[in-house]
């Protein structure tokens, strides 16, 4: 499967530059085309097209042809830093691949059928590594995407959130740079959404803590909440664009074992804050399926008192899950592709008992 995926990823690659200059049948059509669906936080103010920087972030591209070209700008953070994707093509095995320019041209999909074809294209990379900017969609015919699932889930944590160490089919742990291994796409969140037939929005960034983030960062989750791109204190985000049925959070391991009095009041208040944004949702405390013995203790402990203080306050739709294993296979002891597999597999059958879905 490995072999396969690498020989795919190649294929695209060579033939990026190649492949729109032989059709005469081409459309060009600007990357903000109301047929064009894009799911993530999303700043759609800039004229040569939205812009993005969650993990997770994803577009449908629905078209009649052979082919299908994407135009997209990478910002190119540090002038170094390359944003990875996934790419699925009428849902075929998903295809990583890596931005190489500021600009680049990436043949979607060739040789298909002349009828009808859906692709997704996911930001499976953070923040951190800067904004992807869609601008263009070059096929013979765009179509409106077909359905839309109309179930909403937000996922808010931190690196396990994000995907990061779950993927090293091309690079291994310890080699290239910090986010060679993310994989939002195959993280347990995306992969919950799916198994739910629900689309997803990824609030999180490697290192985010309640009170304490690690590794020198400044921000914590509570400060970057509202913001489109989290890894600042920048665009606000509009709430209103997407008002999920379901959010699960997911922190506790950056900030490893505080004082329960700060900690568990920082909590009721951060989940007080995401309450005031969505009035409906059912919120899901979920401990850390990194952490070990004493850690994975303590937050089941600090969860419980805090679930049970919020359901005194009024608020019953506030309720948790506790992973059942610890899921440290992957890059820096975090979990890898199988593990997020289960933890998926977990989780929506929680949420599926818990939503009647």
């Amino acid at each position: 499967m490995r072999v396969r995926i690498f020989l795919i990823t190649v294929t695209l690659l060579l033939c990026q530059r190649l492949l729109a200059k032989s059709h005469t049948d081409s459309t060009r059509y600007p990357a903000g085309h109301k047929y064009i669906k894009i799911i993530g936080r999303t700043d759609r103010s800039n004229t040569a097209g939205p812009r993005f920087w969650a993990s997770g972030v994803y577009m449908t591209i629905r078209f009649k042809g052979s082919y299908c070209v994407l135009e997209i700008k990478d910002e190119e953070k540090w002038g170094k830093s390359h944003n990875y994707l996934h790419i699925i093509v009428d849902n075929s095995t998903p295809v990583r691949m890596q931005t190489t320019d500021s600009l680049n041209r990436i043949v979607l999909a060739s040789g298909l059928s002349d009828g009808e074809h859906e692709i997704v294209v996911c930001k499976d990379t953070e923040a951190s590594i800067g904004f992807l900017q869609p601008t263009a969609v070059i096929c013979p015919q765009l179509l409106p995407v077909r359905k839309v699932p109309k179930r909403k889930i937000e996922f808010i944590g931190n690196s396990i959130t994000c995907g990061m160490g779950n993927y090293d089919a091309a690079i291994k742990c310890g080699s290239g740079e910090w986010y060679d291994q993310h994989s939002a796409y195959m993280a347990y969140g995306p992969q919950s959404a799916r198994l739910l037939n629900a689309q997803w929005h990824l609030t999180s960034e490697s290192g985010i803590g309640l009170i304490k983030s690690c590794c020198d960062k400044k921000n914590i989750m509570p400060q970057i909440f509202d913001k489109t791109n989290i890894a600042t204190e920048g665009i606000a985000w509009d709430f209103k664009q997407y008002q999920p049925d379901v959010v699960t959070v997911c922190l506790g391991q950056n900030d490893g074992i505080q004082d329960s009095a700060a900690f568990c009041s920082a909590y009721v208040n951060f989940l007080q804050t995401i309450r005031r944004q969505y009035r409906r949702a059912e919120i899901i405390l979920l401990t850390s399926p990194m952490g070990d013995k004493p850690l994975d203790s303590t937050l089941r402990r600090y969860i419980t008192a805090v679930e049970q203080n919020l359901h005194q306050l009024g608020d019953k739709r506030i309720n948790h899950y506790f992973f059942q294993n610890r899921y440290i296979g992957g890059c820096s002891y975090h979990p890898n592709l199988q593990e997020h597999t289960a933890m998926a597999a977990e989780l929506s059958a929680y949420i599926r008992k818990r939503m009647r879905w």
